[in-house]
């Protein structure tokens, strides 16, 4: 088995937010995240399989950069996650929340176990592993 990974970027506005709770308890809970701000992620998807005998490919990166421009890019890129999206009504865009919802997302457009896991960058120092086949 291989492993191959695709890394595409994209930047989201976001607030860290939970409607049953008064301003001062998300104030409480998440801090200087209860404001709206934005970060610049960096999504990595990783692959695995055994290279076509033909191709030597284990997935055409061509293919997959086109399902991460229609399932990820057309979604969340220069979106507010909270109004412009449907995955975050109730629960806030953490990064952890993100990661479980984009890897749903690829698991639905990819060949059934071909998605080995994503890795989610929200900075520097921060990522979120998911790893297959569940969430």
């Amino acid at each position: 088995m291989l492993r191959i990974t695709r890394a595409i970027e994209f930047s989201a506005s976001l607030r860290y937010w939970l409607a049953e709770l008064s301003e001062d308890e998300n104030r409480g809970r998440f801090g200087r995240h209860a404001d709206r701000h934005g970060h610049n992620y960096r999504l990595e998807i990783t692959l695995c399989g055994e290279p076509d005998p033909r191709t030597g490919m284990v997935y055409n990166l061509s293919e997959l950069k086109q399902i991460a421009e229609r399932e990820i890019m057309r979604r969340f890129d220069h979106h507010d996650l909270n109004e412009d999206t449907v995955y975050f009504e109730k629960t806030p865009p953490t990064p952890e929340n993100l990661s479980r919802v984009i890897f749903g997302i690829l698991r639905a457009a990819l060949p059934d176990g071909m998605l080995d896991r994503i890795r989610l960058y929200q900075g520097s120092d921060l990522f979120v592993d998911v790893v297959g086949p569940e969430p």
